[in-house]
């Protein structure tokens, strides 16, 4: 493929028309970035690679974008990733100031999401050919680490490590190949459901189940309320934007988006931990920290900057390990299981065309989102007032649409995306954590085989100590990673004590 010959008409109708439709599903609360490249993912296998991921990559960094509009608007973080953003942006607004509040957070957004874009570019092609040379004991250790790494940083510590086991034991549901390393006998399979079962739930219904029908469920219990009325949108007439608001705020934009493309490596944290992150650590750096809270916009640049950095981090890992950094990315890896492309340590050395359109797809989707939300803020604001009475049934028949289509008109990849989707409600009344799970759901075959292949090869469980420094040191990181759990832990419990305390006070 010559260079940026993918760059057609359709390629880029693709990123605008997803990064519009991104920022819609990110304006409106309860819908969210997740949710967009769930429903959108079918549409991604008559599209091709190129143009899929296009299209994908454009509702990624729109909807992580567009949850800044009613987060400042209204007080109603837009998705979980803008949740800092209402600190500082929603005073703002009540104080006439919507307009510039948004402007700023649309140009912190654009420096995050590039400065993400250049770390991407610049680190990802080397830990990949790094992790050329690892061998089925490391690879099996990485994924063990992952899965550390979701528990600690997980809501709850046990409930994170347990839903991530638990996605592995459901992927294993099926016949275990002898390519595998297993016998050819289905296993944990319920009577009756052998021949539906054969090969295990299929990755795409469950993932539209689980971040479509889930959320939209979610919503409904809550009564799928009216959109927000015209008059409550606080834009601010006399409101002023002026660039010199950046003055002094270079080292908040890189810290920030620093921070957000760090968290964003890490497997499952999600934006909401890098947003919370940034705006925690420029309160901290801050010359007057007694501002943020009151309409500081300091607070929205350091919110902003760092949930928009995570968009390039989260793809670091899927690229050039193989593994996703949030749930978001997770439903990359259905998009390249469609076009049967496996991503790993040699996904960009093999596919040299694919990670070009993927750095060329994110740079335009970036400025597309700027574009269209600097220059058209004032009617994008009015995507608030849409009544989710009229999306959530467009949203389940695309999803339904989509499963039924996954593998050419399977009937049974419907019940599966309706399982999925009661599950994945029922799983948040519980404390299931959503992002373990479905990594560990999508990790757990591949785990499974590096576990086997390792034991096939060298004998006994010693390797996985002994093999090389890389296990070794691996083996430090899975340490750490409790170590910092259980410290998370404890001092959670204490606060929840003398929260307790104060208010029985």
């Amino acid at each position: 493929m010559e260079l940026f010959d993918f760059v057609t008409p359709l390629f880029l109708s693709l990123i605008v028309g997803g990064t519009f439709v991104g920022i819609v599903f990110g304006a409106i609360p309860g819908l969210t970035a997740t949710m967009a490249v769930a429903v959108c993912l079918p549409l991604t296998y008559s599209l091709g690679l190129t143009n899929g991921l296009a299209l994908l990559l454009g509702l990624y960094v729109g909807g992580i974008s567009g949850g800044l509009v009613p987060a400042i608007l209204i007080g109603i973080p837009g998705t979980p990733s803008s949740i800092t953003t209402t600190l500082d942006g929603y005073p703002m607004a009540r104080k006439g100031e919507g307009e510039k509040a948004l402007r700023i957070g649309i140009i912190s957004s654009l420096f995050g999401g590039l400065f993400s874009l250049l770390i991407l570019y610049l680190f990802a092609p080397a830990l990949a050919d790094f992790a050329i040379r690892f061998s089925y004991v490391e690879k099996f250790l990485i994924i063990l680490f992952a899965l550390t790494v979701m528990g600690a940083l997980s809501s709850d510590m046990l409930m994170g490590v347990f839903s991530g086991f638990l996605g592995i034991f459901i992927s294993l549901i099926g016949t275990y190949a002898t390519s595998n390393g297993g016998n050819g006998e289905i296993r944990l399979v319920p009577p009756g459901l052998e021949y539906w079962l054969d090969n295990g739930f299929s990755l795409l219904p469950v993932l539209i189940g689980l971040f479509g029908i889930a959320a939209v469920l979610e919503e409904a219990q809550q009564g799928v309320p009216e959109g927000q009325d015209i008059s409550d949108l606080k834009l601010g007439k006399h409101s002023t934007f002026s660039f010199s608001l950046f003055r002094g705020q270079i080292w908040n934009l890189i810290r920030s988006s620093g921070i957000g493309t760090f968290v964003g490596i890490l497997p499952g944290v999600g934006g909401s931990a890098a947003s919370i992150l940034a705006y925690s650590n420029a309160k901290t750096f801050s010359r007057n920290p007694e501002r943020f809270g009151k309409g500081e916009p300091a607070g929205v640049i350091a919110s902003e900057s760092g949930n928009n950095g995570l968009t390039g981090g989260a793809l670091i890992p899927l690229l050039s390990l193989g593994i996703p950094g949030d749930s978001t990315t997770a439903l990359l890896i259905g998009a390249f299981t469609l076009q049967g492309v496996q991503v790993g340590p040699l996904f960009i050395g093999n596919n040299s065309g694919t990670w070009d359109a993927i750095i060329v797809a994110m740079l335009i989707a970036n400025l597309a989102m700027f574009a269209m939300m600097y220059l058209a803020i004032r009617y994008l604001a009015l995507i608030v007032t849409v009544p989710k009475h009229i999306l959530f049934p467009l949203i389940v028949m695309m999803c339904m649409v989509g499963a039924y289509t996954t593998n050419y008109g399977v009937m049974f990849d419907v019940w599966t995306l309706l399982i999925f989707g009661v599950f994945g409600w029922f799983a948040l009344k519980i404390g299931i954590e959503i992002a373990p799970f479905i990594i560990g759901f999508i990790l757990g075959p591949s785990a499974e085989i590096y576990f086997v292949k390792s034991l096939e090869s060298f004998g006994d469980l010693t390797i996985f100590f002994t093999k090389s420094w890389i296990a070794v040191l691996m083996w430090f990181l899975i340490a750490g990673s409790i170590w910092v759990s259980i410290i998370l832990a404890r001092r959670s419990k204490q606060h929840k004590t003398s929260e307790a305390v104060r208010e029985q006070a």
